[in-house]
């Protein structure tokens, strides 16, 4: 496998009246009248912008992404397997680098991340609740969980203990069976096991679920 995916295309744009307006104010109280400054500061803008987007038609509006893949005959045997080395260092770095969180359904999250109630005052200035972003977050470390785990085929060994002693007991007929010998000490922690992979099937259906959720 061979992926070669290039940046987003771009194109110019002016940002003198925005980058002061948000420095002053912040990102959302800037006020509904300008002041005299403000408002030649935003004409200058516009004038800039006209001189840009010339440019944005002749070159940068008709620039493409460029994207470059190639599937090797070996990539889909296990394509589970293949997908979750890709998959993980993707979602590790959207849980460092994002910038907002999506609505995540309450039964998706455990009891202690469930909305906590808002006021009247919090719906109107339409904030959202404590635990917002910390559902976020949890249902992100649940799919790499599930993805890292995919990559290991020997996640399942964490449940195994002791050791063999077996042996083969002649049944008659050409057959034989395989009998546990007085030292086989080996056991396997089927509950365990069992949760591990329910909670790997979870991040999964999370991944699914949440999919088109999945940017910055």
């Amino acid at each position: 496998m061979k992926i070669k995916i290039g940046d987003y295309p771009y194109r110019l744009t002016c940002n003198i009246h925005r980058n002061y307006m948000t420095n002053k104010y912040g990102y959302v109280d800037w006020p509904t009248e300008y002041s005299q400054f403000e408002t030649a500061l935003e004409w200058v803008d516009d004038r800039v912008q006209s001189f840009y987007n010339i440019f944005n038609w002749l070159w940068f509006d008709r620039r493409k992404q460029k994207v470059s893949v190639r599937i090797d005959p070996w990539d889909t045997w296990s394509m589970d397997h293949t997908l979750a080395h890709i998959v993980v260092p993707m979602l590790v770095q959207l849980k460092e680098t994002k910038h907002g969180a999506p609505y995540v359904d309450p039964e998706d999250v455990p009891a202690e991340l469930q909305p906590k109630k808002l006021t009247k005052k919090q719906k109107d200035n339409g904030e959202t609740d404590s635990t917002h972003f910390e559902r976020w977050d949890w249902v992100l470390d649940e799919m790499i969980f599930a993805f890292d785990s995919k990559q290991h085929d020997n996640w399942e060994e964490q449940f195994y203990s002791g050791e063999h002693d077996v042996y083969f007991e002649d049944t008659g007929n050409g057959f034989s069976e395989m009998k546990r010998g007085p030292k086989d000490t080996f056991k396997v922690d089927w509950e365990g096991r069992k949760a591990y992979q329910e909670r790997m099937s979870n991040g999964f259906r999370l991944f699914g679920k949440y999919y088109e959720a999945l940017w910055d």
